[in-house]
């Protein structure tokens, strides 16, 4: 898949675990485990958007693009 999702490594970066994320951006641990190991087929903005501030990041942190 040419979409590289490197949510697991943001956090990382910011030393924070799956299950406090999804709580402060309120999903289920398991649609965010869905997302972070780029099964989904989809991401709304306003998720993007709550990741992005929970995390103190840019989408571009989160989503990268790959080439087959």
């Amino acid at each position: 898949m040419p979409i590289i999702v490197n949510l697991d490594v943001m956090l990382a970066k910011r030393k924070m675990r799956s299950k406090e994320l999804a709580e402060i951006i309120g999903i289920t641990t398991a649609n965010l485990s869905i997302l972070k190991s780029g099964k989904a087929k989809a991401v709304r903005f306003s998720t993007l958007e709550a990741i992005c501030e929970a995390l103190d990041c840019q989408p571009s942190d989160i989503l990268e693009y790959q080439k087959d």
